[in-house]
């Protein structure tokens, strides 16, 4: 167990509670970007609205489709106290929710007089539902009474529950089945994307749906283990063809999100091809992970001691995501969801061939 405090100390630091972002920025494209081009070892800072500029040449911006669902529901119980219940998954005939009080099987939890659940069962921390409506109404339902599912540390939000179910959302989301947002997606505007196509950067998406899991605490067990929560990931056929080839040709692959790039590495076999399209992923990618798919990585900064930090170090190297992480702090960048964006490559040491010709070639803006 110590040493696995150990671990988690290493990857912790402090920031002030100011720079934890409560809203997202407004234009989207509005906010702050750190670039850090590892072959040059430049950090540069500029606007989301740019990324256009620092993207390597002829590379390939994959993003998670994803749509987030307003799975937090406000419930009455028959005693007449109130609750929260957070939807999770439908697990067979059942709906799998965790609330913040108690629940008692075989009792009844409302949402309205019409509408309501009963509590069939719990299993540890979940309870397992039984809804008074056809299961296929529940995204209907969802939608009309649930709220977005923000993290702990957004307090109050500024935001109606009409401008949190855009706003903690991506313009391009389709389809339905997240319960947190892919956070580096927020920052890019329908004009963005057109900007990046037309600088000669080819745009793609896949889908995988974030779950709790990327707000639960890491565990001994997810360590010693070196496997993480599940999360579902799909890749149209269509698509991974088309970044197999464009991976084959060396263009360099950019994944827009920890999602993202756990959806690429989960589907990528040991030849560098998306072959497995579809399925649940555990991969826990951490510092000395060798990727199989991923070139390079647009991000947030992310909560202390968490996976996804972990994993964003995996691009960076533990030291310098935390020498980044104190750059950005220093130019008041925020943090966490609503916050700020980084974009880092390459993934690969300086010392070998892949640098070979000038396909990584840095832009005027990140010369030495």
């Amino acid at each position: 167990m110590e040493n696995f405090e150990k671990l988690l100390n290493r990857y912790d630091y402090q920031i002030p509670p100011a720079l934890i972002a409560q809203k997202p920025a407004s234009p989207r494209d509005s906010a702050k970007l750190l670039v850090y081009d590892k072959k040059s070892e430049t950090t540069r800072f500029s606007n989301f609205a740019n990324i256009a500029d620092y993207l390597p040449k002829n590379s390939v911006l994959v993003l998670n489709e994803t749509k987030v669902i307003p799975a937090r529901l406000a419930i009455k119980k028959e005693t007449g106290g109130k609750a929260e219940i957070l939807y999770i998954r439908i697990a067979e005939e059942l709906i799998e929710v965790m609330a913040d009080r108690k629940l008692v099987v075989g009792s009844k939890i409302f949402v309205t007089s019409k509408i309501y659940f009963t509590v069939a069962q719990q299993k540890e921390k979940y309870y397992y539902l039984k809804p008074s409506f056809p299961l296929s109404r529940l995204m209907s339902v969802l939608d009309q009474y649930g709220q977005m599912p923000l993290p702990p540390y957004i307090k109050r939000p500024p935001l109606s529950r009409s401008d949190l179910k855009e706003k903690y959302q991506s313009v391009f989301a389709r389809k339905a089945g997240s319960i947190a947002a892919p956070t580096a997606s927020l920052h890019f505007t329908k004009r963005l994307l057109k900007k990046i196509e037309k600088s000669g950067i080819k745009v793609r998406f896949i889908t995988l749906h974030v779950n709790l899991g990327t707000f639960a605490p890491l565990t001994e067990e997810n360590v010693k283990t070196g496997r993480l929560h599940e999360e579902y990931y799909a890749i149209n056929k269509k698509t991974a063809d088309f970044l197999n080839r464009q991976k084959k040709n060396g263009a360099p692959i950019i994944a827009v999100g920890t999602t993202t790039v756990r959806a690429l590495e989960s589907a990528a076999d040991k030849n560098t091809r998306l072959s497995k399209l579809f399925g649940a992923t555990d991969l826990f990618i951490r510092e000395g992970y060798q990727f199989k798919f991923a070139d390079g990585i647009v991000t947030n900064f992310h909560v202390p001691k968490s996976s996804l930090m972990m994993l964003a170090a995996s691009f960076t190297g533990r030291e310098k995501l935390l020498e980044l992480y104190q750059k950005a702090a220093k130019k008041k960048l925020k943090f966490f969801s609503f916050g700020d964006g980084m974009l880092v490559y390459p993934v690969r040491s300086p010392a070998m061939s892949f640098y070979s010709g000038n396909r990584w070639g840095a832009r005027s803006r990140l010369a030495p």
